[in-house]
């Protein structure tokens, strides 16, 4: 078997090749793509009906080649509990099963390839339910070619940008099961240099190592931004990106407009799944995202399973992934809340957009009374206090704990107070709200901030606060 090095500079150069052809891609006519997604979608079912005994049955009576899009919807949803379920009749190579898969990621300390040419990841998500994705060869090319095209197309319409060899700044975890960090170091190449800092470190080494490289991108999560903003108007940061790139959590309105007043330069926000790759990629001329329409088809639904209008958020997705079909994931649920947009993209681009996301259906709060409360009721008082850079928000069975990270000294008791009037406007009978000022605020193990626990989710983030305390020095 051919060692890490030598497979990996094999893939490097088989994911260039197809650059060209995916570059003409962002091109296409809306009509262009719906065929393209179509063609994809009955080779896919093909693929399921034929090599996943977990897919036949379900797709009994399904012509693969009656399929498309409007039909598609009359197929029966998958959840992330029937993968983890019926994992080895679902997958269509016979070697993959979830022992392995699960033994694979535990011995992982840097990205490594699974049976020889594949790759295997692991996703608690913001929702913290585990899941274990498996990737062919062609497929994880692909998902570096989603980033690397927009990345291209944006050079290219920028010839200052286009004048020099790129190099980005990536500060994200170094988690070698984590999908972002192993896409990273798979496809690492001196065409494009990248400067990676693990989340994990301390805050003054993240700050002094950005000053040093200084390069022209800069990709972080939005909790990260948020402090390296405030970095950067304290005057310790002092790096000058040309473009910024967000990812893996909700990328909220206040830290983009807190970035822009700093950089002044074009943000766009990634909409990366375990599940699907990057499903959509921000537009630097433009609001809003755009789905990878020639891959995967998005189903924004509401709590029904109904499609959405354009406008209106919806409460979950249907997300198929049309360019993996070693692990066929058809009509998959996900929880993210997804806007549609349906006016058309200052870029000229026919790809389907979105708005940001801005959160999970998870993220909503219900209490004993049945009452039920939205994020925005936190974000909306949260918001308005300019020296909060991170915020996570804890439900407790009467109000929420509130654990902050600030710059200057904080109003915790307005703060306290203006979210008591806002839950007791809704109808939760006297609420207590409590602050928290910290230092660092917990992370998920893939470094992403879970920005609103709900009460069922609260023992865990608690094991994971005293799993922190254990492990701190001193």
């Amino acid at each position: 078997m051919a060692d890490y090095e030598t497979t990996r500079q094999r893939h490097i150069e088989d994911m260039l090749s197809r650059v060209g052809e995916h570059l003409e891609r962002l091109t296409w006519s809306a009509e262009r793509l719906r065929e393209e997604r179509t063609a994809r979608l009955r080779e896919l079912i093909t693929v399921a009906k034929a090599r996943s005994t977990w897919h036949r049955q379900r797709l009994e009576g399904v012509d693969p080649q009656e399929v498309d899009e409007d039909s598609l919807r009359k197929l029966p949803a998958m959840s992330k509990a029937d993968l983890m379920a019926h994992y080895d009749a679902i997958v269509t190579d016979p070697r993959v099963t979830l022992e392995r898969v699960n033994a694979h990621i535990a011995e992982l300390t840097s990205d490594a390839y699974f049976l020889g040419e594949l790759h295997a990841v692991a996703s608690g998500g913001s929702s913290g339910v585990r899941g274990a994705f498996v990737w062919g060869w062609e497929a994880w090319a692909t998902v570096q070619l989603v980033v690397l095209r927009r990345q291209l197309h944006e050079l290219m319409s920028d010839p200052a940008l286009a004048a020099r060899p790129p190099v980005t700044m990536l500060v994200a975890a170094e988690n070698a099961a984590h999908f972002t960090s192993a896409l990273a170091q798979t496809f690492a190449t001196e065409a494009v240099q990248m400067h990676r800092f693990p989340i994990s470190l301390p805050l003054q080494e993240i700050v002094e190592g950005l000053n040093r490289v200084n390069g022209d991108g800069l990709a972080t999560y939005p909790s990260m931004l948020a402090t390296l903003t405030s970095e950067a108007q304290a005057g310790r940061l002092t790096i000058q990106p040309q473009r910024i790139v967000t990812m893996a959590e909700p990328l909220l309105p206040e830290i983009r407009h807190a970035a822009q007043q700093t950089w002044s330069v074009p943000i766009a926000n990634l909409w990366g799944t375990s599940e699907g790759g990057i499903t959509a990629f921000g537009c630097f001329q433009d609001s809003g995202m755009h789905l990878s329409d020639d891959l995967v088809i998005v189903e924004p639904a509401d709590a029904n399973g109904e499609p959405v209008p354009p406008g209106t958020p919806s409460e979950k997705v249907y997300l198929t992934n049309l360019f993996n079909p070693l692990l066929p994931l058809i009509r998959y649920e996900i929880t993210d809340e997804v806007t549609p947009l349906d006016a058309s993209c200052a870029c000229g681009s026919a790809h389907r957009r979105i708005a940001d996301i801005e959160g999970r259906h998870d993220d909503v709060f219900v209490y004993a009374s049945g009452l039920t409360v939205q994020p925005y009721v936190f974000k909306s008082v949260l918001a308005r206090a300019a020296a909060v850079t991170e915020y996570q928000v804890r439900q407790t069975s009467t109000g929420a704990e509130i654990l902050l990270r600030a710059r200057e000294p904080v109003d915790a008791r307005g703060i306290e107070r203006d979210l008591e009037a806002a839950l007791e406007r809704l109808g939760c009978p006297r609420p207590a709200v409590t602050t928290k000022l910290l230092p660092q605020l917990p992370r998920l193990d893939t470094g992403k901030l879970k920005r609103f626990v709900p009460l069922h989710d609260a023992p865990a983030a608690r094991r994971q606060d005293l799993s922190r305390e254990r492990t701190s020095p001193g």
